[in-house]
């Protein structure tokens, strides 16, 4: 049984110099529960204005914390961990008022996220630097220096997991950073900026700006922000990747996706199909890793049989939260109906479900199977977001490999197998940044990194492991020959 009690915080506020601070903007932002569909908060729609101040307020700090020691940076991180394992029901609870996920699915994201404080705690030792003698007398030293201000821009699907993907590399490699979170799910980011006070952290390394396109632009064109980082969709993530790296600084984006899962007879029968519908319904389906399409190659009904037995066992509200808006609720849906319409046959349908007891005005969708899917119909090719899985049916795995490569976006793919040959030809062949055997969604867990390839990234390098910290520094090589002399000193050798 669920239970995500409504509250309305009010009148919410900008974050900074450790604390909130109203903003110069009149307009602000209604925050709509998906579980209730009425307004729990607003935020400021926050200028450029708002985030002259929130930058000034960076820079005044940076000279301080980037002389910190670096371990004393990772020890705000181990207190900071620390908080967010003991208040984790808090903060879960956030993230499903103002999402839609479950409280388990939520509390999953923020254990995730932890991992990334995890690894930043490794920090003293993965940035220790390096020195050798590189000739006679002359000697090679290479540090990370942090850049300077940086920022983040995150989207609504896991309001606190990509912060924490980006928070604790960047601020723990010595940077001051601004978080401009999702406008439709503040509330776990500000609580976020409260367990990292009480940690220690100064004022003024880490800010929350509140808004929505004005404050996005601001951050890609202030002349005092070094880097950013940005999730969120593929049209929005080249947007913010031009127009970032017009102003001369670095920028990675993180786009959307269409992964694949491609399936073969010999697979696993209850393990797979089980993996297919965690993969494609996980997240009420709104997360760039989850598998929207299975491909399967010659016979799988047994598979599909399985499948939809397991789908039909879902319970809304248990197994999967809410969608996060009736405008996405009203895109997703019309998806189904389209493909119903062109000739997919709807297995499992999910436009119709029961809602759970006390939350009837959520925006709820059931599991829903597509099958008899055409590799060029619109809920193949695009991004659904949603909880919708299409089959497409082939012959053969290098049909199926086709279909897979032909995909615009490179996120990541699977295969379900349990032939070693199968599964080693299809990881090495699939045009995705994240391969999964037999795993649905193939998430790396630290310190290896999180990133995809083709229109699923624009920028260089990955989000998280040593490649995130890469991203928010910058390498310096000192090379030094110091003559010889007749200093005093030397009489005591």
């Amino acid at each position: 049984m669920i239970k995500i009690e409504f509250k309305d915080f009010g009148e919410r506020k900008n974050w900074i110099s450790g604390k909130l601070e109203d903003s110069s903007s009149s307009k602000k932002i209604s925050i709509i529960s998906p579980y209730y569909d009425k307004e729990i908060a607003t935020v400021p729609d926050s200028n450029s204005n708002d985030l002259d101040i929130a930058v000034q307020a960076a820079e005044s700090i940076f000279p301080d914390w980037k002389r910190t020691n670096i371990r004393d940076r990772a020890e705000i991180m181990f207190r900071f961990k620390t908080l967010l394992e003991s208040n984790i029901d808090e903060l879960a609870h956030l993230i499903s008022l103002d999402n839609g996920k479950t409280i388990e699915d939520a509390k999953a994201s923020i254990n995730r996220g932890k991992e990334v404080v995890e690894f930043a705690t490794s920090l003293p030792n993965i940035l220790k630097g390096d020195s050798s003698q590189v000739a006679d007398g002359i000697t090679c030293t290479m540090t990370h220096e942090p850049l300077g201000v940086v920022a983040g821009i995150t989207p609504f699907n896991f309001p606190a997991m990509v912060p924490l993907w980006m928070i604790p590399l960047a601020i723990t490699s010595g940077n001051c950073f601004i978080l401009k979170p999702s406008e439709k799910t503040p509330l776990s980011t500000l609580k976020i900026a409260e367990y990292l006070k009480e940690a220690g952290l100064p004022d003024g390394v880490f800010q929350i700006l509140n808004g929505s396109q004005e404050a996005v632009e601001a951050i890609c064109d202030h002349p005092d922000i070094k880097a950013v980082a940005f999730v969120g969709s593929s049209k929005v993530a080249k947007i913010v990747y031009t127009r970032t790296t017009a102003q001369g600084k670095r920028a990675l984006c993180l786009g959307g996706a269409k992964n694949h899962m491609i399936v073969v007879p010999d697979a696993d029968l209850d393990s797979t199909a089980k993996g297919l519908l965690a993969s494609s319904m996980g997240s009420a389906g709104q997360r760039c890793m989850a598998a929207s399409v299975a491909v399967g190659v010659a016979n799988v009904d047994p598979i599909i049989n399985q499948l939809i037995e397991e789908a039909n066992k879902f319970v809304l509200g248990l197994d999967m939260g809410t969608i996060i808006s009736k405008s996405a609720f009203d895109r997703i849906k019309g998806y189904i109906d389209e493909a119903e319409n062109m000739g997919a046959k709807v297995l499992v349908d999910g436009r119709n479900p029961v809602p759970p007891a006390g939350y009837e005005n959520g925006y709820w969708l059931g599991p829903t199977i597509l099958d008899g899917v055409d590799p060029n119909w619109p809920c193949a090719k695009e991004e659904i977001f949603g909880p919708v899985l299409s089959i497409i049916r082939t012959d053969t795995i290098d049909e199926a490999m086709k279909i897979e490569n032909n995909n615009i976006y490179g996120n990541a793919a699977a295969v379900f197998t349990t032939s070693g040959e199968v599964a080693k030809t299809i990881s090495e062949t699939a045009s995705s940044g994240m391969v999964g055997v037999n795993i649905g969604v193939p998430v790396p867990r630290e310190p290896y990194s999180f990133g995809g390839w083709n229109e699923s990234k624009y920028g260089h390098g990955d989000i998280t492991g040593k490649s995130g910290v890469e991203f928010w520094t910058d390498l310096k090589k000192v090379t030094a020959r110091w003559p010889e002399s007749d200093e005093p000193w030397k009489k005591y050798f």
